[in-house]
């Protein structure tokens, strides 16, 4: 499977402007800009994208984990929290809250654990990754 987007940009870093896009158009043309990036401009940004791709695969991992025990998730809602500095991309913080019934404390951590650290994005970030989760 090959997956993939395309990004365009014009201009300089700071005053050119890019726009995004994916062939199933849930990103179309989405435009992306330094004040996008570094202040709070309309459109989104790599970190941010970075961020929604670890919050899903880890959701995803974590939902296969836990039917793979025989507990499916009610829900799974899951923040990442990208931390950018210094021009690097240094951590990954998931907040997790958890709908599960049925499982113990235990078992769930065991499981949040496999995801955090074998969910697709998890493996391919070269970051500090973290969890903090709330169950039912």
């Amino acid at each position: 499977m090959i997956r993939k987007a395309t990004a365009v940009w014009q201009g300089s870093g700071k005053e050119g402007k890019g726009h995004l896009s994916t062939p199933s158009t849930v990103l179309n043309n989405t435009q992306y800009s330094f004040s996008s990036r570094f202040e709070d401009g309309v459109g989104t940004n790599p970190e941010e994208l970075v961020a929604a791709a670890h919050a899903g695969c880890f959701a995803m991992k974590l939902s296969f984990n836990l039917s793979g025990e025989n507990f499916p998730p009610q829900e799974l809602n899951v923040t990442s929290h990208i931390t950018f500095e210094d021009g690097t991309l240094k951590k990954s913080h998931l907040v997790l809250q958890a709908k599960v019934e049925g499982i113990t404390e235990e078992k769930f951590a065991e499981l949040v654990k496999d995801a955090e650290e074998n969910c697709p994005i998890s493996k391919a970030l070269d970051m500090e990754i973290s969890v903090e989760y709330t169950l039912n």
